[in-house]
């Protein structure tokens, strides 16, 4: 029998963790990661045209930008629970659904706040169906490649920013800014509600008892109640956070400070995230070798590292090499919290527990930035700022040491 005349069987029948469904369904979850994040990378790409459509500052001109990431975090909680509950196609169809809505709304704005409210609440939150829900849900179709099909799923952004932003441009160059938001809009959401009929199977009672009997006794091993591990999770993804975001917010303006031009930093920058999307997928691979955790502690080490590299070393030839070290270390960071959710916490709660972890990064990165302006601002110096990084990646690497070396410092029950 054909692939494709097995391929109604494939979508309606039952089937197993690694199964050549679960391949199928993380092809798909990659497609659909790389469309709904157009609405984090679009606003980038028009704030030049809102800011002269609307005559404001650039500070005004970036607001919207700040209320769709606030959108896409509270949106990877809701949407998250939302997965839990009902399964991932639902969350697919309510994103597509705020997408073409969002950008409709903000293609007629009369005003910023308009089009900054379609930002906020419709396309940040459309958005966020495709990273921390959809993580979450292909933890459970995977086992032995769980750390694979993690990293690939949040690739998915990453090629949003690769792909999406020269075909806004060239968009936006021929047919203008409000044009462009309607075809992204029905683009967005012609793609999306097709692909959602691949997620209506959910996993088996069965393999979400057999999930659970393996966190009950991973989390009993640590010694740790669920709570208290979401909150340290919490805390170590809004910390490493809060470093990451200093190279990638304010690496174009520090090349500047130094006479090197924005040019050379956007250069440097795109480096960093070309060389992310290569250690994104490389941990996943290391992760299903050595686990999340070991993985999360070598990336957190080594994004210190690079950091640390920052504070000494300020030559062009330099900045580009430890900007691409930069990219290679911490592409991988952010989806380990979902390996390490998954190896302790309830299955039935992924969803959930994913995106609370991924708000918490959001905020980081969004703090993150605006501390480090902040800094710089008291003290005229980026080595300051890259200090401040430097203390928060510590926190992170404190709480996931302790989540490594917890087991063997416990004493045991007799």
């Amino acid at each position: 029998m054909s692939s494709i005349a097995r391929l109604p069987q494939m979508l309606t029948g039952a089937a197993a963790p690694d199964s050549p469904y679960a391949w199928l369904r993380l092809a798909a979850a990659l497609c659909v990661g790389t469309v709904a994040c157009v609405g984090t990378w679009s606003v980038v790409v028009s704030m030049p045209a809102i800011q002269d459509e609307f005559h404001v500052a650039r500070a005004g001109a970036s607001f919207p930008y700040t209320v769709t990431m606030l959108g896409f975090g509270f949106g990877s909680l809701a949407m998250g629970r939302i997965a839990d509950r009902f399964g991932m196609a639902v969350p697919i169809v309510i994103g597509a659904l705020c997408l073409l809505a969002g950008y409709l709304l903000a293609a007629q704005a009369g005003s910023l706040t308009t089009f900054s409210l379609a930002h906020g609440f419709l396309i940040g939150i459309g958005a966020s169906a495709g990273f921390a829900p959809l993580m979450a849900d292909l933890s459970h179709w995977f086992v032995r490649f769980r750390g694979l099909a993690v990293t690939v799923a949040a690739t998915g952004s990453y090629l949003a920013g690769a792909l999406w932003p020269q075909l806004i441009l060239g968009s936006i160059a021929a047919r203008g800014w409000r044009e462009t938001h309607v075809i992204i809009g029905v683009a967005a959401a012609g793609a999306l509600l097709p692909l959602s009929l691949l997620f209506l199977r959910r996993p088996t009672a069965r393999t979400m008892a057999a999930a659970e009997a393996a966190t009950a006794a991973a989390r009993g091993d640590l010694g740790v109640s669920p709570g208290a591990l979401q909150l340290m999770l919490i805390v170590a993804g809004f910390g490493c956070c809060m470093a990451m975001s200093m190279p990638q917010v304010h690496l174009v303006a520090y090349c500047g400070d130094l006479g090197y031009g924005a040019a050379r930093g956007a250069e440097m920058l795109s480096l960093m995230l070309g060389l992310g999307i290569v250690s994104r997928l490389a941990s996943g691979v290391v992760s299903d070798r050595i686990g999340g955790p070991m993985t999360l502690l070598i990336g957190s080490f080594m994004q210190a590292l690079a950091l640390f590299l920052y504070l000494f070393f300020d030559g062009l030839t330099s900045l580009y090499v430890i900007s691409g070290l930069f990219g290679l270390f911490q592409g991988g960071i952010v989806p380990m919290y979902t390996v390490i959710i998954r190896a302790y916490l309830p299955p039935r709660e992924a969803g959930m527990r994913v995106g609370t972890v991924m708000l918490a990064t959001v905020l980081g990165m969004a703090l993150g930035g605006l501390a480090s302006g902040y800094v710089f601002d008291i003290f005229a110096s980026y080595r300051m700022a890259f200090l401040n990084g430097l203390m928060w990646n510590l926190v992170n690497l404190a709480i996931v040491s302790w989540l490594i070396f917890r087991p063997t410092l416990r004493p045991q029950a007799a």
